[in-house]
């Protein structure tokens, strides 16, 4: 009998060690609940965590030679429920820092791509204050107030970033001007106004200082006012956010537009108006930039009637720039994203896009005139595709291949072949 009940208590603990396990993975932190203390600080409002980004990037084909580079991001999240800390009704701050670090195979490697093959490098490897806004909302949350140090992608043209690819990911109209528009991690003093409107309607605007020198990769971490703004940058939004059908399939409608007041070169004419590249002369100068932005995202399959997650999504991203101040004048990104397709792996992606990076032509008028040393460049062309593997519940990781058409958007260049990996662990 004796050893039967010891039997039976080692089945016991073993069953409840692999009941813990199962939890573990389960779980939204790689850290665990850090003995309850964690359950405990969100029951109060607070919200701390962790986010870890790893890219490598391996070209199979394509650019001067054969290299595997790897990046990182690190982001320390801070996130506070005033109205349970304070009991400031429908009030939240958010701070986060990241850190940045690694290699580019786009560089490294010479691709000559015009997006990154590494999207999560860039901006400098470096510290940087990413956000710290406080956040009010009023009239039973139909007014939404932000203000503080905002990142332009977390509310207008915001777009899930689960490819590699830079052409796949962010806000898009940050990805053609890069130069005034600035995706995380590269944050700006700004504020933003929303109304929740019915009918699942939103709009929104908002005022963002333009300023160089917040793109600095010394003493980036808490540059709070340094000199140097040009001017303001002043998005607006129209959202729609409707369900459709029996099943309920979740979509995503916005239309945006933007206008910088700073005043900026002309890619082709000079102080004169003829060509600048056959006069020598100093550049026209233009004032205010801008452009326009399309995001669809519809959900068109639903896999399971009783989990809205598991379905097969659509998306187009369509973003136009000024063709008097715009190197890059548009982007076109359209894919699809599949979540639970097979039934024993619910969490599981399948990910595939395709996209179009177009140099704007007069700059591509001014490359002719220079002669034939110069490649003149028209549209870079990228496709990828991955599969996500939820591996536990803090941890996805997605294998991908992406192949560029002319790199640089010039057929000089060989097209490239890029094996990946994307991973993704929240600590």
């Amino acid at each position: 009998m004796s050893w039967l009940l010891l039997a039976g208590m080692a089945t016991s603990e073993a069953a409840m060690a692999d009941d813990a396990f199962t939890e573990y993975l389960n779980g939204k932190h790689a850290t665990g609940d850090w003995g309850g203390y964690r359950e405990k600080l969100e029951q109060a409002g607070v919200d701390l965590g962790v986010d870890y980004v790893a890219e490598i990037a391996y070209n199979a084909a394509g650019g001067s030679k054969d290299l595997v580079d790897y990046t990182d991001q690190w982001a320390f999240n801070a996130h506070f429920d005033l109205n349970r800390l304070l009991r400031l009704h429908d009030a939240e701050f958010k701070l986060a820092i990241t850190k940045r670090n690694g290699d580019n195979l786009s560089d490294d490697a010479h691709l000559g791509t015009l997006q990154q093959v590494q999207e999560v490098y860039g901006r400098g490897q470096t510290w940087r204050l990413t956000q710290l806004w406080y956040d009010q909302k009023y009239f039973s949350q139909l007014v939404d107030w932000k203000i503080g140090r905002l990142t332009m992608g977390e509310d207008f043209a915001s777009f899930d970033c689960a490819f590699q690819n830079l052409t796949f990911c962010g806000a898009q109209p940050g990805n053609i001007v890069g130069n005034y528009w600035f995706n995380w991690p590269v944050s700006q003093w700004a504020t933003r106004l929303r109304l929740n409107l019915p009918d699942d309607i939103h709009v929104q605007a908002g005022a963002y200082e333009v300023n160089p020198h917040f793109l600095n990769t010394t003493d980036a971490g808490l540059p709070l006012f340094p000199a140097g703004a040009t001017g303001v940058l002043v998005p607006v939004e129209l959202g729609w956010s409707p369900n459709f059908g029996k099943d309920q399939l979740a979509g995503s409608y916005k239309l945006g537009a933007w206008y910088d007041t700073s005043t900026a070169d002309d890619v082709y004419d000079d102080k004169n108006g003829d060509s600048a590249v056959i006069t020598g002369l100093s550049p026209a100068r233009r004032n205010g930039r801008y452009g326009i932005y399309v995001n669809l995202l519809q959900q068109v399959m639903r896999f399971d009637a009783n989990d809205p997650s598991r379905g097969l999504n659509l998306f187009l991203n369509a973003s136009f720039a000024d063709r008097r101040t715009s190197t890059i004048d548009h982007q076109i990104a359209l894919g699809m994203v599949s979540t639970g397709l097979f039934a024993a792996r619910p969490e599981d992606e399948i990910g595939f896009a395709v996209g179009r990076t177009h140099v704007n032509d007069r700059v591509a008028h001014g490359q002719r005139q220079q002669g034939s040393p110069i490649d003149v460049q028209h549209s870079e062309y990228a496709m990828e595709l991955y599969y996500g593997l939820q591996v536990a519940g803090w941890f996805m990781a997605r294998p991908n291949v992406q192949y560029i058409v002319d790199p640089g958007g010039t057929s000089h260049n060989k097209n490239v072949v890029v094996i990946g990996l994307k991973t993704d662990i929240q600590f």
